[in-house]
């Protein structure tokens, strides 16, 4: 087994001491009450999914009723803007940056004609890594229906200051979305303070959880004007409520719910939520601090390019450098993989981000190997 003292893709999976035991642990108990031939199924599995949602609700500061399961964050996005009143979006702006995850915008990007909105992406300045905050509000006008704010981006770690991006939207009137995956479970975030209407997250990342286990949090009082297109009996305040002419939405988050739950990718995500919920949260944010100021400090020894804020305040937990043409980044992913040495590469940018199982040992090898690479 590997030790992870060289781990640095917690932008992509998160990992923690025990990990792979904790997750087969859990489906063999899944495995054990789903084979066995008695009426406990439904009963162990949606209770499951229940704490799943409230380990969430800790983590996004969120109150009960407002939080559900979906798939991914394309998905939960998808669910929020089939929800809307028509008249919320039509003939107006959805706002969105030019370094936003690409999934949202190719979603965005193809609902636009029929849902009668513009798709409005603020774009980089030119030679700019991501897209300043100042423009992002310049752009935001009272015609924007709907502002999706990626709080941090995966391709430099750049931090949107929320307190700021949230009181513009509050004063034109829109409706205010954050897709917070990239730090979630790090940074600390609250839905309430600032106040957005929706959030989007994955449990894959800092989060340590398995693919399919996202979350939508909705708040009021968007969420009593939302009427959801996929619906079904779980949509119901009682689900067993049958009566064809009589179909009602539940008061709270449930509406988003529809046919029968998928609950499996909940379920192998509890052990890494339940982990994560026992964890000293400050604690893992300053090992991450040190690791991240370290990665910072040898990219100036080495002439890399920071792409990357310098300052942790405007930053999540990733720092992001630019390999010289001539080395190129699968060759040296390639050669640090080598010696148990894990990153990735989007082109010739490296991104590097430490967590709980990522040593300061395991970062100096990481930096003794890619000195040694760039000036052979």
């Amino acid at each position: 087994m590997k030790d992870g003292s060289g781990y640095f893709l917690y932008h992509s999976i998160g990992q923690y001491p025990g990990k792979a035991e904790a997750l087969a642990a859990g489906m063999a108990g899944f495995a054990g009450v789903w084979g066995a031939a008695d009426d406990s199924q439904w009963g162990h599995v949606l209770a499951a999914r229940g704490r799943f949602i409230d380990r969430w609700r800790e983590v996004v500061s969120a109150p009960e009723g407002t939080v559900t399961t979906c798939e991914n964050v394309t998905q939960g996005l998808h669910m929020l803007i089939t929800s809307l009143p028509a008249e919320r979006l039509r003939g107006r702006r959805v706002l969105v940056a030019g370094d936003c995850f690409p999934s949202n915008h190719y979603l965005l990007a193809g609902m636009a004609e029929k849902y009668g909105f513009t798709l409005d992406t603020v774009p980089l300045r030119q030679g700019a890594s991501w897209v300043e905050d100042e423009d992002m509000v310049a752009r935001w006008e009272p015609d924007v229906a709907l502002a999706l704010i990626t709080w941090v981006s995966s391709t430099t770690s750049h931090r949107v200051d929320l307190d700021t991006m949230v009181a513009h939207g509050r004063r034109m009137g829109s409706i205010i979305g954050v897709d917070i995956t990239q730090a979630a479970g790090l940074v600390p975030f609250s839905a309430q303070a600032p106040a957005v209407d929706f959030t989007l997250s994955t449990s894959l990342k800092w989060m340590c959880g398995t693919p399919g286990a996202g979350i939508l949090h909705v708040a009021r009082p968007l969420l009593d004007q939302c009427e959801p297109q996929l619906r079904g009996w779980f949509s119901q305040d009682n689900p067993f409520n049958w009566r064809l002419d009589n179909f009602a939405f539940a008061p709270d988050i449930r509406r988003f719910d529809n046919g029968t739950p998928s609950c499996i990718a909940a379920i192998a995500s509890l052990p890494a939520l339940d982990w994560h919920a026992a964890q000293d949260k400050p604690a893992m944010l300053r090992h991450n601090r040190q690791l991240t100021a370290r990665l910072i400090e040898a990219a100036d020894e080495l002439s890399l390019d920071l792409v990357s804020p310098r300052d942790e305040r405007a930053r999540g937990g990733s720092i992001m450098l630019r390999l010289p043409d001539d080395k190129p980044a699968q060759d040296v992913l390639a050669a640090l993989r080598t010696d148990d040495l894990y990153t990735d590469a989007r082109g010739q940018t490296l991104r590097f981000s430490p967590g709980v199982m990522t040593t300061a040992e395991g970062t100096e090898r990481l930096i003794e190997k890619l000195g040694g690479m760039l000036r052979g």
